[in-house]
């Protein structure tokens, strides 16, 4: 397994509906990643078709057997990749998904858990929700992905950090939502910085958070992105409001140093949290 892994996070504002246009900006950006010596790309949420689709949403969907899939497995030949984008599903289900990308191959495919219905969100309405949270297997060991929403439910990140990823990746399209009296960043980015510094040390993981920028439908995203290490120190952090191209290389024995000396993970007792689990949720009934 790699000791060692660069990652980079393109941080840029895709446009709504336009799946070629968003290809050919991916494309730049891994050619970008390649020449820079970059080992791991990700993109933000729904990096191929933008956020506000609405009844767009069956127009942009790719089935993994796609020819535009065909053509972004080639595109990970330069660069393995975590891009977002709609997935179809054979019973014409609807997802927005993550995917993972290397050597010419689909390596993981995660689909939104979370779809929130709240303030400005309806995406319950045109997409159906995911039912797993999975690591899986990379050369630089077991990694998680996470959309946006599902990493406010700690349950996820727990669940990754117990499934033994040493890495979340984070795509994300998190909007602008209020600003105090002389701060630089709005409160969605402080409570982001927030959580994912108490994620990646609370579960001694590092994580990638891969945010937008630019504006739909009258909305605007912060961008700010961020890698960050067990110890919740941050590597590289994006500028916020602005398309932005970051990267960090990440040591990953960092993370058996940090479990050394503080081994949560390795006297978590799952059964006692799978019984209190059954007895609430057996209690709400």
């Amino acid at each position: 397994m790699k000791r060692t892994l660069i990652v980079g996070i393109a941080q840029f504002n895709p446009r709504l509906g336009d799946v070629e246009a968003n290809f050919s900006l991916c494309e730049r950006y891994v050619q970008q990643a390649r020449a820079q010596g970059v080992e791991l790309l990700v993109f933000p949420e729904l990096s191929l078709t933008g956020y506000h689709l609405r009844d767009m949403v069956a127009t942009v969907a790719l089935r993994t057997d796609a020819p535009e899939m065909m053509r972004l497995k080639a595109l990970s030949r330069e660069v393995p990749f975590v891009l977002g984008l709609v997935e179809e599903s054979p019973d014409y289900r609807f997802y927005n998904a993550a995917v993972y990308l290397a050597g010419g191959e689909i390596c993981h495919l995660h689909r939104k858990v979370y779809l929130p219905t709240y303030g400005m969100f309806d995406e319950q309405r045109y997409f159906a929700r995911g039912d797993r949270v999975r690591a899986f297997e990379t050369p630089f060991g077991r990694a998680s992905i996470l959309i946006c929403e599902d990493l406010w439910h700690p349950s996820t990140a727990y669940l990754a950090a117990l499934d033994r990823a040493l890495l979340i990746i984070c795509p994300s399209a998190s909007p602008l939502r209020g600003i105090s009296d002389g701060a630089v960043q709005d409160d969605n980015a402080r409570y982001w910085e927030l959580i994912n510094r108490m994620y990646a040390e609370t579960f001694s993981l590092f994580l990638v958070y891969a945010n937008r920028v630019g504006f739909e439908d009258g909305v605007g995203f912060w961008g700010g992105s961020e890698i960050l290490d067990p110890f919740g120190r941050c590597l590289a952090k994006g500028r916020y409001y602005e398309e932005d191209f970051l990267t960090a290389e990440l040591c990953l024995d960092v993370v058996r140093r940090k479990r050394l000396a503080s081994p949560l993970l390795r006297d978590e007792d799952v059964s006692l949290t799978i019984r209190e689990l059954m007895r609430i949720r057996d209690d709400n009934r």
